[in-house]
């Protein structure tokens, strides 16, 4: 086997929002990926996952990143950028010049990286004329990044079974269970390593939703998800101001 060891860095992508444990801890791609690493390594497999939602990129790359540096893991996942575009101050140059820097940072350091170009979350979202061409400016620039640096690229953005609406939590942003059980395939294929095949299963498509009930509901949404968004942005505040890592610590790993 050759990973003995994984970290995972980032925001609420790679901290597993919305896939719940039973105890409402949430699980996610990432904690799928190490599941299966582990059993290929044996136990004494480390894993963990510094990523917390909200984070911005500033925020991980001084927060996350030398924490995952200073434990020398043979694998290391790197997603970060996904708030920031939707700031209005983002500049995508200053980002990506970052965003370069970090990956060679990590590379450095002697691990293997995990690179992600993001889905395209914003077809159900408002906002798509501003914020879509910024995620195609930052996948565009995370894949050459990918390239440059020898790091594995994980192209989620070509994958059309990220359209599927059920790949998606009902606040329309972070992924189900079924999109994370998606990620972790991809994530293991690109490493070289079975999957479940099941992880890549596509629900069947719901029957379209009549124009009145789908006006309803996304009038629901927007009370239950846009607005408090739209309030903690208004106040400075994050969603993981009070979240901490959930493994901060690079510990041996059983699902």
């Amino acid at each position: 086997m050759r990973w003995r060891s994984f970290v995972a860095v980032g925001d609420s992508f790679t901290e597993g929002m919305d896939d719940a444990y039973p105890d409402g801890t949430y699980r996610g791609w990432a904690d799928l990926v190490a599941t299966a690493l582990a059993a290929q390594a044996g136990p004494d497999f480390g894993y963990a996952n510094l990523a917390i939602r909200g984070r911005l990129f500033t925020g991980v790359v001084a927060e996350q990143v030398p924490a995952a540096l200073a434990m020398r893991p043979d694998l290391i996942s790197f997603a970060a950028g996904g708030n920031d575009v939707l700031r209005r101050n983002f500049d995508p140059h200053v980002l990506m010049e970052r965003f370069d820097a970090v990956v060679g940072a990590l590379r450095a350091g002697g691990a293997d990286v995990l690179l992600f170009r993001f889905a395209d979350v914003m077809a159900r979202l408002p906002g798509q004329r501003l914020v879509a061409p910024r995620v195609a400016i930052l996948n565009k620039a995370v894949g050459e990044t990918a390239e440059r640096h020898g790091a594995t690229l994980v192209d989620l953005y070509a994958d059309d079974a990220f359209r599927h609406p059920q790949m998606w939590s009902l606040d329309r942003l972070h992924l189900s269970e079924h999109g994370h059980r998606r990620v972790a395939a991809r994530v293991l294929t690109a490493l070289g390593v079975d999957a479940d095949p099941e992880w890549l299963l596509v629900p069947p498509r719901p029957a379209p939703t009549p124009w009145l009930a789908a006006r309803s509901a996304d009038l629901r949404w927007a009370g239950q998800h846009l607005a408090p968004w739209i309030r903690r942005r208004l106040t400075g505040r994050s969603s993981g101001d009070t979240v901490t890592a959930k493994r901060p610590t690079l510990t041996p790993f059983t699902d």
